[in-house]
């Protein structure tokens, strides 16, 4: 692995001009390329002290073996090289854009002699004019059914075309007036050039000229009584206002702007973005992006406006993608540079353009359901690679390789504490098997003597190891069941992998829990949230895993779900003893009222939203008693502290969006002898708490 200090610049010899720079490996090849507006500054963060460097900087500037740069006259003009040099090079450390789903396009081929209109998928090619893209095929050949009546260029495949014109006759379109027939001759390829490019302006968003001169010349043909042509017109005139009428009005001054979102995590990112012409989406595109180093949604915005934008065709004012750069581009987020990208923009417009954060209205409420839409886009990537049986099967390989484990972790458990301040200490235990999360499985542990992050985790390990060496002592089959209750013990399996939520010390507490036990064939690592870094038992230097790695994914879905898991728990927690402080304080309410009152309502949220009459309801408890209670665990006059919120919020089951859950059935059982969590057999979430 090479060393940063041996290709580092001379002291001096960087300029501090605004330039593009190469990171080169050792064979010579490109790897990393960035654009700066001071090449001394930037440069020389990269070789700081390595350990403080970001994890996946860090595996950039130790798989490098040097470093070169060019200056350039403006920050405009390091835009420009920066994309050209990432198109030609295609580095394997710079955030790479792909489509989220191969979503169909509208394509014209201009690139022949008759161009042709048809729905196209996968890459772009050259010469050849796209819109959309569209959510499903059908809604293309839709709209070619309706627009082929007003320009009746040919749709047929190019076998078709030729056959068509050896025999002499069109196809059917030909003889009903939807194709002009240029296979036997009909228009010239003049003519048919002609009816493509007025059905690419009016795809463009050049509507209005198109039915002004339709309505003139309907009305000029009737003046000269060409009744049927006049017809025909009018019918063309129908046909163009019912595929306008398709395209929902959602900008109501005619604006021309690309809204952008984004949803993230620390690996990846969804991009979506909706093409707003004259005021209609005319089209959507989404995106992947692997997040080579950590970035904020700013930079983010930045290699969208570069890598979207940055391939303008000069001549023609049009993308890679089909689209010409709007005169407005809504963002999330300003990037640090936002005069320098507006000014790039420009150039390639040739026309003003705006880039800002809408703030209100229509624009603002627009942004908002583009995010929404990114953030359903992100959950459906994420699905759809959790339930890959083949990167579920990658995911364990890679795990096995780079923990160098006897054999694929195919059961995988993962320990959480979480607390406040030392108080209400819980942690939650949750289990994935074959890479899929198992809730019949998980637990939840009151933590009864630790104090802080560390001692907690080895009390939880050892009491569920403890369990485990209990339990197998007694197991009459390899399934885990006792014969005479016909239910699967709670501990009988125990895991190829323990993972831990935290780094050294929280590893090194699990091991030494494991060794009281003398427990040796469990293997154990923690997964530190800040630096994504897996920390092994015994070893000063983390593992770090590529930032495609799906057995890094797979540690993070294991890690958020036990996160989750335990918040909830905890919040259930904080809820009951604030519930319990309160009703101290109501006189006359003795212990046995207290609990029935808690065994009834459960939570102070629901408690605050009972009437008189329904807390009289429960046994023991009477009016002035009730009255007393509901003064008690009434809301602050000045609002809801934080503790009243999480309290309130305790109960609530519901993953966040980012974290992909399965629903499950759980039996019901014993209070606190593995009994589910809130909503026992329901399919929001399942767990039991451990004794």
């Amino acid at each position: 692995m090479p060393d940063p200090s041996t290709y580092r610049p001379a002291v001096g010899s960087i300029p501090e001009s605004p330039g593009v720079y190469k990171f080169r490996d050792p064979n010579g090849r490109v790897i990393y390329v960035g654009k700066a507006k001071s090449l001394r500054q930037r440069l020389n963060s990269y070789f700081a002290d390595v350990a403080g460097l970001h994890p996946r900087t860090r595996q950039m500037v130790t798989t490098a073996a040097g470093v070169e740069w060019t200056v350039v006259g403006t920050e405009v003009e390091a835009l420009q090289l920066e994309y050209n040099w990432i198109k030609e090079f295609d580095p394997r450390f710079n955030v790479r854009y792909r489509d989220d789903k191969s979503y169909p396009s509208l394509a014209v081929t201009l690139n022949e002699e008759y161009p042709r209109l048809q729905v196209m998928r996968g890459p772009k090619k050259k010469g050849v004019r796209y819109f959309g893209p569209y959510a499903h095929a059908w809604a293309i050949r839709e709209t070619l059914d309706t627009l082929t009546r007003v320009f009746p260029a040919r749709t047929c495949s190019n076998g078709v075309f030729k056959r068509a014109g050896q025999i002499g006759r069109p196809c059917l379109l030909g003889y009903i007036g939807k194709c002009a027939a240029p296979c036997v001759g009909r228009v010239s390829a003049e003519e048919h050039r002609a009816i493509v490019d007025d059905f690419c302006d009016f795809m463009a968003g050049r509507t209005d000229l198109m039915v002004k001169r339709l309505e003139r010349e309907m009305a000029e043909a009737a003046e000269a009584m060409e009744y049927e042509r006049a017809a025909r017109l009018r019918d063309d005139l129908g046909a163009l206002r019912r595929a306008l009428e398709k395209q929902a009005v959602v900008l109501g001054d005619g604006t021309d702007a690309d809204v952008v979102a984004f949803a993230q995590d620390e690996l990846e990112a969804a991009v979506q973005v909706f093409h707003v012409r004259g005021g209609r989406v005319r089209g959507q595109r989404g995106w992947i992006i692997d997040k080579v180093e950590e970035v904020t949604t700013g930079e983010l915005v930045e290699q969208f406006l570069l890598q979207v934008y940055g391939g303008v065709d000069e001549q023609t004012g049009v993308t890679e993608g089909g689209e010409t750069v709007p005169r407005e581009v809504l963002v999330p987020e300003l990037p640090d540079d936002a005069d320098v990208y507006e000014e790039l923009l420009t150039e390639l417009r040739g026309s003003r353009v705006s880039l800002r954060v809408p703030q209100r209205g229509d624009k603002r409420s627009l942004l908002e359901t583009v995010e929404r839409n990114a953030k359903e886009a992100f959950a459906r990537h994420r699905v759809k690679r959790s339930s890959d049986l083949t990167a579920r099967s990658l995911a364990l390989s890679e795990l096995q390789e780079a923990l160098e484990l006897p054999e694929a972790p195919l059961r995988i458990e993962c320990i959480d504490v979480s607390h406040v301040q030392q108080t209400n200490v819980v942690a939650s235990m949750v289990v994935f098997e074959d890479g899929l999360a198992k809730k019949s499985d998980y637990r939840r542990f009151s933590v009864k003597h630790g104090t802080d992050d560390t001692a907690a985790m080895a009390e939880v390990v050892r009491r569920r190891f403890a369990r485990h060496l209990e339990e197998e002592a007694d197991r009459r089959d390899e399934q885990g069941v006792a014969a005479e209750e016909g239910r699967p013990r709670r501990f009988a399996y125990p895991p190829n992998l323990l993972v831990v939520d935290g780094g050294a010390p929280q590893v090194a507490a699990a091991a030494r829990s494991l060794d009281e036990l003398g427990i040796v064939d469990v293997a154990v690592c923690g997964l530190a949230k800040r630096m994504e870094e897996v920390w092994l038992p015994g070893e000063s230097d983390p593992v770090i895993l590529p930032r495609t790695s799906e057995a890094l994914y797979l540690l993070q879905r294991v890690r958020d779900e036990a996160h989750r898991f335990a918040i909830t728990y905890h919040r259930q927690k904080r809820s009951v003893s604030m519930l319990v402080s309160l009703l101290d304080d109501v006189p006359g309410l003795g212990e046995t009222r207290r609990k029935a009152l808690m065994k009834q309502f459960g939570s102070l949220k629901r408690l605050r939203a009972a009437t008189v009459d329904e807390l009289v309801a429960v046994p023991g408890i009477g009016r002035r008693t009730a009255e007393a209670v509901l003064a008690a665990v009434a809301e602050p006059a000045g609002g809801k502290t934080a503790d009243d919120a999480a309290a309130d919020d305790a109960g609530a089951d519901a993953a966040p969006a980012e974290v992909v859950v399965e629903s499950t059935t759980a039996p019901a059982g014993p209070a606190d002898r593995g009994t589910p969590g809130p909503g026992a057999g329901a399919t929001a979430e399942v767990g039991r708490v451990a004794s």
